[in-house]
């Protein structure tokens, strides 16, 4: 309620009229989550033709709603909306107007996310939790349902960031790309569970969500890193500079 929907519209509204006044050509508009906010964002591109809006959504307003009965473990900001809201997202994610899909993974343990003595309080709350592990499983999982082919599910999450983001050798299975692959079990059904993740945030506001399609195994510029359930390589993630 501190939040409500016409307020992250109206913060859309007057980033288009800054990206206007200062003369920019890109903007990105990000964590769009509810019906207000998307009609504001296709507001500002129909008023500012000349500036490209890049418009994402987090996988955690696709797959959780303000239903969700992890209750101040699920604060987040913007805050997940209504179970229609949600429909609405992903009415948008299949029609090609949201772009890409991400987590937004601010990993928040539960000895700082809660106040212990009061732990229901979602005053006292911080806000964001992670969530990297269920993007590619979460998006596959409910958009084949909804009509969303393999290829879009590959694009939304992997092919567009990296082009917007001007990240040349990522998103793509190509020569000279940088072959970071994962490869996914498309029949596995599982339940989330935060006892069986790697993170050590203790807990997940996904808990309890039943996903098909799971990942077996990932590889890092072509070097096995997680097979099976288990992390099999070194840590060798590298800091990718953005082209000027």
């Amino acid at each position: 309620a501190a939040r409500p929907p016409h307020s992250e519209a109206v913060a859309i509204q007057v980033v288009g009229a800054l990206a206007h006044a200062a003369g920019l050509t890109q903007v990105n508009i990000l964590h769009i989550t509810s019906r207000e906010a998307m009609e504001a964002a296709l507001a500002v591109r129909e008023l500012y033709p000349e500036i490209t809006f890049g418009l994402e959504v987090t996988a955690g307003h696709l797959l959780l709603d303000d239903h969700c009965p992890l209750g101040a473990l699920a604060k987040v900001n913007p805050p997940l909306r209504s179970p229609q809201d949600k429909v609405y997202l992903w009415e948008k994610v299949l029609d090609g107007t949201l772009e890409w899909v991400m987590t937004d993974h601010a990993n928040c343990p539960l000895d700082i996310k809660v106040n212990p003595e009061n732990p229901t309080d979602i005053w006292q709350a911080k806000a964001g939790f992670g969530g990297t592990e269920f993007l590619l499983p979460g998006i596959f999982s409910e958009g084949l349902k909804r009509g969303l082919s393999l290829n879009k599910i590959a694009a939304l999450t992997s092919g567009m960031p990296a082009k917007r983001f001007g990240l040349s050798g990522k998103g793509d299975i190509a020569v000279g790309k940088d072959a970071d692959i994962a490869l996914l079990d498309p029949n596995e059904t599982w339940i989330v569970q935060a006892a069986n993740s790697f993170s050590a945030q203790g807990y997940t506001p996904f808990e309890g969500l039943e996903i098909t399609g799971k990942v077996k195994a990932t590889f890092v510029r072509g070097q096995l890193q997680f097979h099976e359930g288990k992390i099999t390589g070194n840590q060798s993630g590298l800091f990718v500079k953005r082209p000027a």
